[in-house]
């Protein structure tokens, strides 16, 4: 798995590194289960899911995920993972393969 940032030279100058990877949907990490739980919605649903039909469908998927958090994670799902997703319209989120 790649860094998150890259350190150049020992320099206090760092390059962003995106994330590529697919997330784990059985990882420790909060938030990863959560972007999973999101691919997996929206391989369900090629027309793209809107922002609030999202929102519910994560959460009602596991009541362990608080909503702030899940709220988080949706935000940032288009520049976490611009390789995957994109918003074809305000609000709506679709897979890149079904553009």
């Amino acid at each position: 798995m790649a860094p998150d940032n890259i350190f150049i030279n020992g320099a206090t100058d760092y390059l962003d590194v995106k994330k590529t990877n697919v997330p784990n949907p059985r990882s420790p990490k909060v938030t990863e289960r959560i972007y999973a739980q999101a691919f997996d919605l929206l391989e369900k649903h090629p027309e793209g899911v809107r922002w609030s039909e999202l929102l519910s469908l994560i959460i009602e998927s596991d009541s362990t995920f608080h909503p702030k958090t899940v709220n988080g994670c949706v935000w940032k799902l288009v520049e976490n993972y611009p390789d995957r997703v994109y918003k074809p319209a305000k609000g709506l989120f679709r897979l890149l393969k079904y553009r």
